[in-house]
């Protein structure tokens, strides 16, 4: 009798994403369930129904705490790492949100023989890139690739998906009726199904010539913010009109705020992430992972269902 392979751990499961993946995995294979791994109580419970539903089992887990992943990944077949911040506040450094969960989880795979690692980055990101946050995903993704498990790390742009943030945002945009860009929307996004992504982490997994690599994977269209905002508008049936905001006023609102307060709305590395001009060939990445990529218009009308009810 063929061994079944063992749970996939996953970090950040209370995240969209994760939410998502956990679903797939049952949906795909019944019999391998995920170890959802969150950082709190609340987190917890927000999706505890979600595992009771899918056989999941959950586990409370500091990311940096080596022993404590070591000790969820023991039996598990993989490893997928979700976690991540744009926004980096006094409280959650890049280096603690990044490096250090890296670290953690490099070990814990190796303690624990783990087959592969697929961590999740942010298209961009590399060790000498100018902006904090890429700069910090980049040492990251370094860290995880210098372990002895082999790993995966797929890099994505905006990601659209009922529930994520940006989808959120971007639906905000839309159904303002008037809306003031940074560079009038000059920024070129190519944004993602949310659904084309678990999709990349689900042949990442199971694709048995990858290892050790870094995949750079974007939607089928790269166009720019103002147009983004006009094609969900219409996606909601909405009219909407732009104004600007130069980019010095936003870096000068960016660098004050970062300085005020010790949650800012904005930080001058998060305004760099999102300024930044994404602008790919995605299909080495798709016939990698074995996956085709989901129109923009219906990534759209599926990412703002939930604004348009």
């Amino acid at each position: 009798m063929t061994e079944l392979p063992g749970p996939i751990l996953v970090t950040g499961a209370n995240g969209q994403l994760g939410r998502r993946l956990i679903r797939r995995l049952h949906a795909a294979t019944p019999s391998r369930s995920a170890r959802a791994l969150v950082r709190s109580r609340r987190a917890a419970d927000s999706i505890a129904q979600l595992c009771e539903e899918t056989g999941a089992t959950l586990h409370i887990v500091d990311y940096r705490d080596a022993a404590g992943l070591g000790e969820a990944a023991k039996g598990c077949d993989a490893a997928v790492h979700l976690v991540g911040i744009l926004k980096e506040t006094r409280a959650n450094r890049y280096a603690d949100a990044h490096e250090r969960p890296c670290e953690a989880l490099a070990s814990a795979a190796d303690a624990a023989s783990l087959r592969r690692v697929v961590a999740l980055s942010i298209l961009g990101s590399r060790p000498d890139a100018q902006n904090a946050c890429l700069a910090s995903k980049g040492r990251a993704e370094q860290i995880l690739m210098a372990a002895r498990t082999p790993a995966v790390v797929i890099r994505v742009p905006m990601v659209l998906g009922a529930g994520d943030p940006a989808s959120r945002a971007l639906a905000r945009q839309a159904g303002a009726g008037r809306v003031r860009l940074v560079r009038g929307g000059a920024s070129r996004e190519q944004p993602i199904a949310a659904e084309d992504v678990v999709g990349a982490i689900l042949g990442a997994l199971d694709t048995a010539d990858l290892s050790d690599v870094a995949l750079d994977l974007a939607g089928p269209e790269s166009l720019s913010h103002r147009d983004l905002v006009e094609r969900a508008a219409r996606v909601l049936g909405r009219q909407v009109t732009f104004g600007s905001i130069p980019l010095p006023v936003a870096r000068g609102f960016a660098w004050l705020a970062s300085r005020v307060a010790a949650d800012p709305p904005l930080t001058p590395a998060m305004l760099g992430v999102l300024e930044h001009d994404d602008d790919i060939d995605p299909r080495p990445a798709c016939r990698a992972l074995g996956i085709e990529l989901t129109p923009l218009d219906d990534a759209l009308r599926s990412a703002l269902r939930e604004a348009n009810a």
